[in-house]
């Protein structure tokens, strides 16, 4: 059986996610097995937060040369867009970075 902290890997720290943070939305990388109700769960539990939708997106890893090989490949990963109610609190760990 999975735990929370093996559907959610680590939070996604870009530009565009801190600018969505404002909105409680949050960006995170997450098991590529799993399904919206297991990240919706897995984010309450982890951050005692009430999760309104969560959004997914497949990423395909980048193509990358290795060496003296010709080209090879990083691996795929998933992520997931987290939207939070308007009632909830936020989430601290993105608090220091706005």
């Amino acid at each position: 059986m999975k735990t929370a902290y093996d559907v959610i890997k680590r939070p996604i720290i870009t530009e565009q996610s801190m600018a969505a943070a404002t909105e409680k939305k949050y960006t995170f990388e997450v098991a590529r097995d799993a399904n919206k109700i297991e990240i919706a769960k897995a984010c309450e539990e982890i951050f005692g937060v009430k999760v309104a939708k969560v959004n997914t997106l497949n990423m395909q890893g980048k193509v990358k040369r290795m060496g003296r090989y010709p080209e090879g490949r990083r691996p795929h990963w998933k992520k997931a867009m987290i939207t939070l109610t308007e009632d909830s609190k936020t989430i601290e760990f993105f608090e220091g970075m706005v």
